[in-house]
């Protein structure tokens, strides 16, 4: 075992943005669990200065965590040229919803455009699959 196996990954607090993706609905109506789905749904979009303090490379797992649940997604880069350190986005999915608040403060409306979590390395796992 060496001295790195002992060192905890990197984790950083971040706020997600979830958005709807013309893309990410077409595969959905073509099949609901199909990998191109899953690929175009199981993402957070992290600005390259997170992803690089993280030590994350695009394409790499990332565990996403708060209060309401965890989730294993990939990450990638946000492709905004504007930086947003500490901002997340998320499509709307099955992924994004396990860390949605079931309060709703009286409106029946979940809060999907501020969630907070934590984000750390998920070096080897597999993004969290669905359950039929």
């Amino acid at each position: 075992m060496d001295f790195g196996s002992f060192l905890k990954a990197p984790e950083m607090k971040i706020r997600i943005v979830t958005y709807r993706d013309i893309f990410q609905d077409k595969a959905m109506i073509e099949n609901r669990f199909g990998e191109e789905y899953r690929d175009r749904s199981a993402v957070i979009k992290l600005d390259p200065a997170d992803l690089k303090q993280l030590s994350v490379k695009k394409g790499e797992t990332v565990i996403v965590k708060n209060s309401y649940g965890t989730v294993v997604v990939k990450a990638e880069e946000s492709g905004y040229e504007t930086p947003h350190k500490g901002i997340a986005y998320m499509p709307k999915s099955p992924w994004s919803n396990m860390l949605v608040s079931d309060e709703t403060s009286g409106t029946g409306v979940p809060k999907f455009k501020d969630i907070s979590a934590t984000v750390t390395s998920a070096k080897g796992q597999k993004v969290t699959e669905l359950e039929l």
